[in-house]
């Protein structure tokens, strides 16, 4: 079985928003469209991580500001079928990522 660091297989998702699956909570399905693009560019883009953000290294949590409001994303990993956690998400033979984008008041 071959596996990759976590951190790259999640900014590569991230990133790319390609195989896995991508929510938004009701508070970001409501924002204008464009709204919507502008944080969703910022998911994809950021990349202000450090130890208090990203404790193990992983690159699955994040925060910024937009319009005076502050926006998580976060990725988990599940198994294949989402029914449980990954067993294993360092192989993306057996990971979905989950990416969910909401307004921290949405936690």
């Amino acid at each position: 079985m071959q596996s990759f660091p976590i951190s790259e297989l999640n900014d590569a998702f991230r990133t790319g928003l390609a195989d896995g699956h991508v929510y938004v909570t009701r508070g970001i399905a409501a924002l204008p469209d464009a709204e919507q693009a502008a944080i969703m560019d910022r998911v994809r883009s950021f990349s202000a991580f450090c130890p208090d953000n990203d404790p193990h290294g992983e690159h699955d949590f994040g925060s910024f500001e937009h319009d005076g409001r502050t926006i998580f994303w976060k990725i988990d990993c599940y198994d294949r079928d989402l029914n449980y956690g990954s067993p294993d998400p360092s192989d993306p033979r057996v990971t979905t990522r989950v990416l969910t984008v909401m307004f921290a008041e949405e936690y």
